[in-house]
């Protein structure tokens, strides 16, 4: 697909994808560094089409759990792929993908600018959450143009601004949806410490929470949320954030603060650097350091929380 053209340019040059001794290499550079596994960009979605799709989707969660059961020591667990084309085969995956030892499964931001609150998707959410298993969200913006009268977007601003953008406005459209009131145990661990969210809590309290529809004519009430169980801003703070900001200090504390010590978890969005996921992971490690937290709080960041999310806690 022309879409994954651009993806899979960087990505192929990436050793740390494929060379597992390389890999192995980086991660003895850190002490006590296991990773949970996630299946890398592009998406399935944008590769192929069909049944194509479903099998792409059954190889990799097959590649992931053999990985997991050969090097347990490095690779404590798993997060499957699922492909939204065909959402019975999507639903059939997350049962077959569970008896694999999945602890969760990774979803893109949109299925080809299909938003996932699009009710044709409901069950494959609904089906995640009888289950009891995790979703990890990872944005999947292209070079979309940043402004109507342009054709793409310049100076990659698309990945750098619009992957962040991309995702909150996936977190709003779920929120807004009534996914939480559906489903209030689901946990769902948003990229990038919940992208803009932490910093833009001012906003949602103000313009979600105390004025919605007050910018909305009301030949446009249709464009509003239906009747919520709960305030906008206690929904966003409902989702889990993964500590992947390319060691920003300020950032990491703003998220910590916002999404709080038990839903944090860690994450550095390893291999995707000049060293091949080395220099992430070191600044990760630095900005956390830096926060000087309380020693059971780094536990919980480090390890606590993402095990009791693949415990299924």
């Amino acid at each position: 697909m022309a879409s994954a053209a651009g993806p899979l340019k960087r990505w192929l040059e990436l050793k740390s994808l494929y060379d597992l001794d390389h890999r192995f290499r980086l991660m003895d550079g850190f002490a006590g560094y296991r990773q949970l596994l996630t299946p890398s960009m592009p998406a399935i979605e944008d590769l192929a089409d069909g049944q194509a799709a479903v099998e792409l989707m059954r190889l990799m969660n097959d590649g992931l759990a053999e990985l997991v059961s050969r090097h347990p020591d490095r690779f404590p667990a798993f997060a499957a792929a699922l492909s939204l084309h065909d959402v019975d085969a999507a639903v059939a995956e997350v049962a077959r993908a569970e008896t694999l030892g999945a602890a969760g499964f990774q979803l893109c931001t949109h299925m080809r600018g299909i938003p996932l609150d699009d009710p044709r998707f409901h069950p494959v959410f609904a089906e995640i959450a009888k289950r009891r298993l995790a979703i990890w969200l990872h944005p999947i913006r292209g070079p979309a143009p940043d402004y109507p009268t342009e054709t793409k977007s310049r100076y990659e601003i698309w990945w750098c601004f619009g992957w962040p953008y991309d995702s909150s406005v996936a977190m709003a459209r779920l929120v807004f949806s009534g996914l939480f009131d559906r489903h209030p145990d689901l946990k769902i661990i948003t990229h990038h410490m919940g992208a803009m969210i932490p910093y833009f809590e001012g906003r949602i309290v103000q313009g979600w929470g105390l004025e919605m529809g007050a910018r909305t004519p009301p030949a446009d009430a249709a464009l509003l949320p239906g009747p919520l169980q709960r305030r906008p801003e206690d929904y966003f703070k409902m989702f889990f954030a993964d500590t992947a900001l390319s060691g920003a200090v300020g950032a990491t504390r703003c998220g910590l603060d916002y999404f709080g010590a038990d839903k944090v978890v860690f994450a550095s969005d390893f291999p995707f650097d000049a060293e091949g996921g080395s220099y992430l992971v070191r600044e990760t490690i630095k900005a956390l350091d830096a926060l000087e937290l309380p020693s059971t709080v780094r536990h919980k960041i480090d390890s606590g929380n993402v095990s009791a999310l693949i415990r299924r806690g």
